[in-house]
């Protein structure tokens, strides 16, 4: 039989696994795998193709399909760079706040989740709970896809999952939806002074860029001011450029990153079939004029779907239920909610701590927010014994 832990003890073993999004999480894993099989709990691990990295997933109570998932991504940001007070991965407990990497963003309500499990296991279960731990969210929501497809295949299926991203207990319905784009941008160099003869890789990619601009501008001007978001518009950003070799050449290539995040409704392909026809229509054609081996390419390096209001949906009603909040929260960061609705689950995000203080120096969550998560998750083991 496995100790019990609280959830603050609990919290402490797992911000002491570096969870950082570069490294393995196998170490916290098979803790996690241990502490359930001690309790009699199998569990199924759901491994990335280089074997370094793991989702995990359980169920407790009976095996039918229904009931709720918890899910919680295991990995965490950096700290380098950062002025930290203290050891970032030992918890430290001061003025009411539990300092370490992970313990708002979002480990914090995965200890809550696996310090419950004791309880959920003595109550008398009708639905069942099941634990969903990811990998790799910060990254791109790679982790979370193949979880819930072995989810899907092994069952029992959930109908609703609370995914316990940092939202100080508020019952958030709806995100934008996150893509992460590289375009490269292939010219043609040649001297400087011999401009006219040469494709300029930069010039071009900074045409796309404004485009892409534009566009957000045009987004701004026709956002619904009633859509609960903070901006409500989709966004279009560059965020990383580089290329070209000497001031008095013309560039022979140039790349950028950017990411798209699209308000409900809007969808990715949509954008994405936008840009490619900037692109076949507006740049290439000029470039092949000059020379044949220019062009553009277009590349999804990560997504992770909007979540979308669910008029009357489950996740939504147990949620309020079990926080009594009634209000309408949307978002605009991106969470796995909307990778789980996706495959047909009800999803809502709720869950302890502030999204202000994740990815920060010394990150914290407050005691209170995780005695909350705890009355939350006893509330719920209690609904599903009904």
């Amino acid at each position: 039989m496995s100790r019990q832990y609280s959830s603050q003890e609990m919290l402490a073993r797992l911000v002491a696994f570096p969870t950082v999004s570069s490294n393995s999480n196998l170490d916290l894993i098979d803790f996690v795998e241990t502490y359930l099989a001690g309790h009699g709990i199998a569990s199924q691990r759901v491994p990335d193709a280089t074997g370094t990295k793991a989702a995990l997933h359980a169920v407790i109570g009976p095996q039918k399909d229904g009931g709720v998932a918890l899910s919680a991504h295991t990995d965490v940001v950096p700290v380098e760079g950062q002025a930290w007070s203290s050891d970032p991965f030992t918890l430290r407990e001061a003025g009411g706040r539990l300092y370490g990497r992970g313990t708002c963003d979002m480990k914090g309500f995965a200890a809550v989740a696996l310090a419950a499990v004791p309880q959920m296991i003595a109550a008398p279960l009708t639905r069942p709970i099941h634990i969903a731990l990811s990998y790799d969210e910060e990254v791109g929501c790679v982790g979370a896809p193949p979880m819930i497809d072995s989810m899907l295949r092994s069952g029992p299926k959930p109908s609703m999952v609370v995914v316990g991203e940092p939202s100080n207990m508020r019952v958030i319905t709806a995100h934008k939806g996150t893509a992460v784009i590289r375009v490269t941008v292939r010219g043609h160099s040649v001297h400087s002074s011999q401009w006219d003869r040469g494709v300029s890789a930069i010039a071009h990619a900074a045409r796309i860029i404004s485009w892409l601009d534009d566009r957000t501008r045009e987004n701004q001007a026709a956002a619904d001011p009633a859509l609960a978001m903070d901006p409500p518009f989709t966004t279009l950003h560059c965020g990383v450029i580089e290329g070209g070799t000497a001031a008095n050449i013309v560039s022979r290539s140039c790349s950028f990153f950017c990411d798209i995040r699209t308000v409900p409704g809007d969808t990715l392909d949509a954008w994405l079939d936008r840009l490619g026809g900037f692109i076949r229509t507006q740049i290439e054609p000029g470039m092949h004029a000059i020379h044949p081996d220019t062009g553009v390419t277009v590349e999804q390096l990560a997504y992770a779907p909007a979540l979308s209001e669910e008029h009357d949906g489950p996740a939504e009603a147990l949620a309020r239920r079990l926080t009594g909040d009634n209000g309408r929260h949307m978002v605009v960061y991106g969470t796995e909610a909307g990778q789980f609705q996706e495959r047909g689950i009800s999803a809502v995000v709720c869950g302890p701590g502030s999204i202000d203080q994740a990815h920060q120096p010394d990150e914290y969550i407050e005691t209170s927010e995780i005695a909350a998560a705890d009355s939350f998750v006893s509330r719920l083991i209690a609904d599903m014994c009904r």
